[in-house]
């Protein structure tokens, strides 16, 4: 895998829109109108800036699959993150799904240690690419990088069987949150 670089974005946002465009978790923020894959990508987009600001984008080697890392302490508020933070409400989740996305972000966050922690807010790969070990090849650099820092790996997933595979890594589901989907909150030894 690479660091990735602006010139990926539009690369990076597209494999996740098409990766992600079914995921429930995804869906409970965005409204289900025309505008749906477009407000997916906003998402997509938001997510990719903020990663590249207070965390880490990776791009596979082959280019078909991708990884949002976040680093949560680093997070600060500034003019461009306030700037991505309106954007996606405008273009992503709209005013109505505001406090829905607040209160599902301060649900989760009560759920991670008081440590620094390498957040996986977004792993995928392009469809037609996956099922061929792109997915697992990030997994285990991913994996490889958290522990050079010495950071424990948090993420969720609201995909039921996407469980074993996070399990063959030696990630355990170790709480479960209802939104009216089941959220699988997921870690690597604590």
């Amino acid at each position: 895998m690479k660091e990735a670089t602006s010139e990926d974005k539009g690369l990076i946002v597209s494999i996740l829109t098409e990766s992600f465009q079914d995921n429930q978790s995804v869906n409970y923020l965005i409204p289900a109108d025309n505008k749906r894959l477009k407000r997916i990508r906003a998402l997509m987009e938001y997510s990719y800036e903020t990663c590249r600001m207070f965390g880490k984008v990776y791009l596979s080697d082959d280019k078909s699959g991708c990884a949002l890392i976040s680093f949560p302490e680093r997070k600060k508020t500034t003019l461009k993150s306030l700037w991505l933070e309106v954007k996606l409400i405008l273009t992503g989740i709209g005013f109505g799904n505001i406090s829905r996305a607040i209160n599902r972000e301060k649900e989760i966050s009560k759920n991670y240690p008081a440590h620094p922690i390498y957040y996986l807010w977004f792993i995928g790969v392009q469809p037609s690419m996956q099922n061929n070990g792109v997915g697992e090849q990030l997994m285990s650099e991913l994996l490889a990088e958290s522990e050079r820092m010495k950071r424990p790996v948090y993420l969720e997933t609201s995909t039921m069987k996407n469980l074993p595979w996070y399990k063959k890594f030696g990630l355990d589901v170790y709480n479960q949150l209802n939104f009216g989907y089941n959220l699988f909150l997921i870690r690597n030894g604590q």
